[in-house]
């Protein structure tokens, strides 16, 4: 049993370098004690979810481009969120009017070879 994962939430991903918010609108009409809370389809770059500052992911085609032009030695590029789907895993029990929401244990994986996740669900008395 994970906790709710709502607007206040941190990001990590172990290409980029900075954690960052999670943002949440309040369509789902789940609301938790410090926003809304996330749903599945909640995975928009740029929308939910901001760089991470500088990407390390050599898939990442600005890091490869400037790695290129160092000779080899690794240029991180600017950070450019891609989902590859939405949230996985999910708690389908627990819905929201936009789908499923989003627990403490959930994922998205990045086209350019990160794993995003939640490092702190931005809520602790709401347990799903």
């Amino acid at each position: 049993m994970g906790l709710g994962v709502s607007a206040t939430a941190l990001l990590t991903c172990p290409m980029g370098v900075a954690p960052t918010p999670l943002t949440v609108l309040p369509a789902s009409m789940v609301m938790g004690k410090t926003g809304p809370i996330g749903s599945v389809p909640d995975c928009a770059p740029f929308l939910n979810i901001v760089p991470f500052g500088v990407c390390m992911s050599m898939a990442n085609p600005t890091t490869a481009a400037l790695t290129a032009a160092a000779f080899g030695i690794l240029t991180p590029g600017p950070c450019i969120p891609t989902p590859a789907g939405v949230w996985l895993p999910m708690k389908p029990t627990v819905m929201s009017k936009l789908g499923p929401i989003l627990n403490s244990d959930t994922m998205l994986i990045c086209a350019y070879g990160g794993v995003i996740k939640p490092v702190s669900p931005g809520q602790v008395t709401v347990l799903i």
